[in-house]
């Protein structure tokens, strides 16, 4: 009995963290080939794996099996070298709604949660499976005061911390 109301606790465990935060909608008519690519990390919720990292770029490629590669790179600032993680990342659901899990460690998944897209895809808002989870991402190193308003009342309107948002220095 207690076996397998461990591996039921484990299993619960594991898809909490691939689940989508109360009051955030992923995208639907999610383009993956246009998401694609190099995006540059402009403001984010500070959390362990990301501390003080600046300069922060993530980048994504197909892989042969229908996921997606995931490379994430940063400078630490403190150690002055980069640091690079690099994982893998699969659709939840249907491949046009912004709902992925990624893993860096092993055969554990978090949420991806694309809730916010610039027309061209030249921005995104990300969350993680809860709201301690956040990023705005561009495919430039620095977006319009405009992108960063729209970011910051899209976030605060779900609940995020927007009080709490760090804003990655940008020195390349």
């Amino acid at each position: 009995m207690f076996k397998a109301l461990l591996i039921a606790a484990s299993l619960f465990g594991l898809t909490a963290c691939q689940s989508v935060p109360e009051g955030v909608e992923p995208i639907t008519g999610f383009d993956e080939q246009r998401y694609l690519g190099k995006w540059y990390e402009i403001a984010r919720l500070d959390h362990s794996f990301e501390r003080g990292l600046s300069l922060v770029s993530a980048e994504y490629t197909p892989r042969d099996d229908g996921g997606i590669n995931v490379v994430n790179r940063g400078y630490n600032d403190e150690d002055k070298e980069w640091s690079e993680a690099l994982g893998r990342a699969y659709f939840v659901g249907e491949r046009d709604v912004a709902h992925l899990k990624v893993s860096f460690f092993g055969p554990f998944y978090s949420s991806y949660v694309v809730f916010g897209l610039g027309e061209n895809y030249d921005y995104a808002f990300v969350s993680g499976y809860n709201k301690d989870y956040l990023w705005l991402l561009a495919r430039t190193p620095e977006v319009p005061e405009e992108v960063m308003q729209k970011f910051i009342e899209a976030a605060k309107s779900r609940g995020f911390n927007t009080e709490a948002l760090i804003y990655p220095v940008r020195s390349e």
